[in-house]
C-alpha cells in the first residue's frame, strides 16, 4: 500500500501503483524494498525513463533509502537513467554475439541510424545501446528491442526489415 506521506498526483498512474502493489505482494510485509526492480520497470513503461524525482518516488513508495533506489536504476542497462528514442535497440556486444557477427551488425546499425552507441536520432525515433549477454547466445547475434522484444540471428537485411516495422 501507498506510503500515506506520497502525494498520490505525483508522478505514477493509479494502474502503475496497482501494478507495483502486485509485485509488493510477492514479499514478506517488511521486505517491500524487494521489489524495486519489477517497481523501477513499471515506472519506466509507463514515462519512457526514469527521471530522479520517478525514482525517489518509487523509493518512497517502497519504503526504501532513494540512494537504493538509484543504485538500481544506474546499475542495470534495461533501465534508462536519460530519455530514450521511442525505439531502443541493445545489441548485445558480449562474445558469443561479436563471434556469430555482433560487430557487422553494430556497423550496419550506426550508418543505418547515423548515430553511435549511447546516441539518439535528431529525430527521437531510435536510440542505440550496447548491451550485455541476454542469454540468447545460441541465438546470436542478437538485440532487444525497448527491454521486451528480442530479435535474434541478425543479418543487415533483419536489421532493415525491423527499421522498417518501427517507422
Amino acid at each position: 500500500m501507498a506510503n500515506p506521506n506520497l502525494n498520490d498526483s505525483l508522478p505514477l498512474s493509479a494502474e502503475s501503483l496497482a501494478l507495483i502493489d502486485v509485485e509488493v505482494a510477492k514479499y514478506p510485509a517488511d521486505q517491500k524494498q524487494s521489489a524495486v526492480m519489477s517497481a523501477l520497470r513499471i515506472a519506466q513503461s509507463e514515462k519512457d525513463w526514469l527521471k530522479p524525482e520517478t525514482i525517489e518516488y518509487v523509493a518512497a513508495y517502497l519504503d526504501m533509502p532513494a540512494i537504493a533506489a538509484y543504485e538500481v536504476a544506474t546499475f542495470y542497462n534495461m533501465y534508462d537513467t536519460q530519455p530514450v528514442g521511442r525505439h531502443k535497440i541493445t545489441l548485445c556486444t558480449n562474445l558469443p554475439c561479436v563471434l556469430m557477427g555482433a560487430n557487422k551488425i553494430a556497423a550496419h546499425l550506426k550508418d543505418k541510424l547515423g548515430i553511435d552507441f549511447g546516441e539518439t536520432t535528431e529525430d527521437g525515433r531510435y536510440t542505440l545501446k550496447e548491451g550485455e549477454c541476454m542469454g540468447a547466445c545460441g541465438d546470436a547475434p542478437m538485440c532487444l528491442h525497448n527491454n521486451h522484444a528480442m530479435h535474434t540471428h541478425l543479418t543487415p537485411d533483419k536489421v532493415d526489415e525491423l527499421l522498417d516495422e518501427l517507422k
